[in-house]
């Protein structure tokens, strides 16, 4: 039979495990929480910075849209002093390289929205029934 202070010194061992455990083991959750903290602040930051970008591209691709306009509508009030059949070809060129540049804008602002997941199901859709994706542009 074990003796009185063999049993006493098992207990307090027994007793500093059990103590070191629990410290271990808080330790270890402590560090999981910050963790998971951290890969949430990395995930937010990141959703950040992508939904900046994807606002810039479509604030890009407006100006883009908007400059052809414009120069669409200074080329067209140029061609003014010409004959009507000039003004039409003019127009329809004009028009047509307005309507191209838009597209390609908004072929990118749906290209960013799809690489970094903002686009919905629809906007597929309208991306493969698009003219440039029907003419292999």
């Amino acid at each position: 039979m074990a003796s009185r202070e063999q049993s006493y010194k098992a207990g307090e061992t027994k007793g500093r495990v059990e103590e070191k455990t629990n410290q271990t083991m808080g330790s270890l959750g402590e560090k999981a929480r910050e963790g998971k903290d951290k890969t949430c602040e990395t995930a937010e930051a990141a959703k950040e910075k992508t939904s900046s970008a994807a606002q810039s591209t479509k604030e890009k691709a407006s100006q883009a849209a908007e400059a052809a306009k414009k120069k669409t509508c200074e080329t067209t009030q140029a061609t003014g002093g010409k004959s009507e059949a000039g003004k039409e070809t003019t127009g329809g060129i004009i028009q047509k390289t307005g309507e191209q540049v838009k597209s390609m804008a908004q072929s990118a602002l749906d290209a960013v929205k799809h690489t970094t997941g903002f686009a919905k199901e629809d906007d597929n859709v309208k991306k493969t029934n698009s003219p440039l994706h029907k003419e292999g542009n």
